[in-house]
């Protein structure tokens, strides 16, 4: 787990390693633990490392294979990497990590290459005989990549801070993602919160050589297809738990201490109990406790840890301590999101006590039907001739439900996934944005749905549920989940790795019916799975997602700190002031009409523009 940066000069000039230092030294906590830097005529690469495999120096990057061809800068694991190595002959191993087999690999096999790992990762790699760069993302966006290209030059880098670093991308936020942040709590798509600088698509690459950009993509997540009929439920059982033990023994190779986080929900539960089965030393688990009954969940992860015998820790947080901690976590965003703080202090919390490396139960909800919309899409699918009466007729109904969620529902031209999926993950609908952005004409689009739209065809050839997972995963999963992971785990050196995103898995699951993997109680198709694994009290205890008392909170020991700004906010001129003034004070006054979400995000969006020079 590292950082990566640098660019390659499209005209052919000379690379400045002293702009390449300038990306690196903004993203240090990435990787404390060695800097290095490489120049080959109009390409430079620049590398921070957090050391995990092979903690010695021979491991550092850049990198370069046997052959002096490929000179590598790599962030991430390659789980498989030994697996791999066994498929290269003739090979005098300098190191026992994984970038220098994925080197060789490139030597091996060229660009394709990447399609035999299995990992998170993303990186630049300089083919120096063919004078090409490469840039490669992971297949489901667990690693970020960012890029800015203005014509001249062409600069990526693990964040958006480190490309601002250089001066030559202009610090103006990008209205279109603003739309979306609103919406989703997160920026998506292939935009940026900064105008101009994109993100690289999961499972796609970019190849730059003579000047000229390429983008192609070598994994699609909606490609394997093929329905699995299910004859014996066992078998699809032992089929499962296999994938899902080997996703976790694969993701305990580590030079140093490996921890893990621990709700006490079914899925954090489900990795622990698989660490204890497939590992080989005792578990280190970490729970955050409120004293607000209402969100703590400490009972139900002292069960857990006490059945798998772990090394346990709870981290008791009142207001006070967040109060103190929140500046440094709101700093620590390289990309606004609405949910990172959670993140940012459990990371925190495990790497004050000693670890690097923590496993994390994030993924299972998505890919085992645990939100309670994954019900909702079905039954909505059911009374799907109800979206055949006239838009008129459907306004008026929904004229009549003050819920927001129902309005934009009854808006919906269909029941398609592209059309409901938006409406069920929106914190703020269109609606409400438009009344708090001001625009001044300029058009904004939701690139969720579209990007969902232009997947229709192939989405409808899958299952109900797993149209909804494959939507998660394009969606939130991507953009707020996976993003906020790994920004507030790595502003503090953790890395954490998610044994529910492997692929394999994944893609089995996919493809099993609805039949097998109907939510009768929460992820029934995992649990059956686990084969008595976890206890009956997680098991069947109430589904709380992991989140903290954020409502209380604004409403009392943050209430100032939001004050200063929301009061800011309205100073911006994209802001309109006196709706979101009216939503301030109508949330304070205790109107359940506003939820706690809407304000916060004004907050973090506020704070972020502050904090990094940022506007509109």
């Amino acid at each position: 787990m590292c950082g990566i940066a640098g660019y390659i000069n499209l005209k052919d000039v000379s690379a400045d390693l002293d702009l390449v230092k300038k990306m690196t030294d903004a993203m240090a906590h990435r990787g404390p633990d060695a800097d290095g830097l490489y120049k080959d005529g109009c390409v430079g690469l620049g590398h921070r490392r957090l050391s995990i495999i092979d903690l010695s120096d021979s491991a550092n990057q850049p990198f370069v294979d046997s052959a002096g061809r490929w000179h590598l800068i790599f962030n991430g694991e390659l789980f498989n990497f030994n697996s791999v190595k066994n498929e290269i002959d003739g090979v005098n191993w300098r190191t026992s990590g994984d970038t220098e087999v994925l080197a060789e690999a490139l030597l091996k096999w060229g660009i394709d290459g990447v399609s035999k790992f299995k990992g998170m990762f993303a990186f630049a790699a300089w083919d120096q005989h063919e004078k090409a760069l490469y840039l490669v993302r992971d297949r489901l966006g667990v690693k970020p990549l960012y890029y800015y290209n203005d014509g001249e030059s062409f600069f990526f880098s693990s964040e958006i801070r480190s490309i601002l670093a250089t001066g030559k991308c202009p610090p103006e936020m990008d209205l279109q993602a603003v739309f979306h942040f609103l919406k989703y709590q997160s920026t998506g798509g292939e935009h940026s919160i900064i105008k101009n600088i994109q993100q690289l698509a999961p499972g796609h690459f970019i190849k730059i050589k003579n000047g000229q950009v390429e983008k192609s993509q070598y994994w699609d997540i909606t490609k394997n297809n093929t329905p699995i009929e299910v004859t014996d439920h066992v078998a699809v059982h032992k089929t499962i738990r296999s994938l899902l033990s080997n996703a976790v023994e694969q993701r305990l190779i580590s030079d140093v201490p490996i921890g893990a986080f621990l709700s006490g929900g079914i899925d954090s539960s489900a990795v622990v109990g698989l660490m204890r089965e497939v590992g080989k030393s005792r578990p280190v688990t970490f729970n955050v406790s409120f004293s607000e009954s209402d969100f703590d969940e400490s009972s139900y992860a002292n069960i857990v840890a006490k059945k798998f015998d772990t090394d346990h820790h709870t981290i008791f947080l009142k207001p006070e301590s967040l109060i103190h901690s929140l500046p440094s976590a709101l700093d620590a965003m390289d990309t606004p999101s609405g949910d990172g703080v959670n993140t940012y202090i459990v990371s925190k919390a495990v790497k004050e006590a000693g670890l690097t490396v923590a496993l994390s139960g994030v993924g299972g909800d998505e890919l085992f039907a645990g939100y309670p919309f994954f019900p909702r899409y079905k039954k909505l699918n059911s009374v799907s001739g109800l979206w055949n009466a006239s838009l008129p007729i459907r306004n008026l109904s929904a004229s009549f439900l003050k819920n927001e969620k129902w309005h934009s529902l009854f808006q919906m031209t269909d029941t398609g996934i592209d059309s409901v999926y938006p409406v069920l993950r929106e914190i703020l609908s269109d609606r409400e944005i438009n009344k708090l952005l001001i625009t001044n004409g300029r058009s904004v689009t939701d690139e969720t749905r579209e990007l969902l739209s232009k997947l229709k065809t192939k989405l409808a050839r899958f299952p109900l549920l797993s149209q909804v997972s494959i939507a998660e995963y394009l969606g939130y999963t991507c953009n707020t989940l996976l993003k906020d992971t790994d920004q507030m785990s790595m502003a503090v050196s953790l890395e954490v790795r998610e044994p529910f995103f492997d692929h394999e898995l994944i893609e089995y699951v996919l493809r099993l019916p609805d039949s097998i993997k109907n939510p009768l109680y929460p992820k029934k198709l995992l649990v059956e799975s686990l084969n008595g694994l976890l206890p009956e009290e997680i098991v069947h205890r109430k589904k709380q997602g992991f989140t903290f008392p954020w409502k209380h909170w604004l409403r009392k020991d943050l209430r100032d700190f939001c004050d200063v700004y929301i009061r800011n906010a309205c100073d911006r001129k994209f802001i309109n002031a006196d709706y979101l003034s009216k939503k301030w004070k109508a949330f304070q006054a205790g109107d359940a009409s506003v939820n706690w979400m809407e304000i916060w995000l004004l907050v973090i969006l506020e704070y972020w523009m502050g904090k990094n020079g940022v506007d509109a």
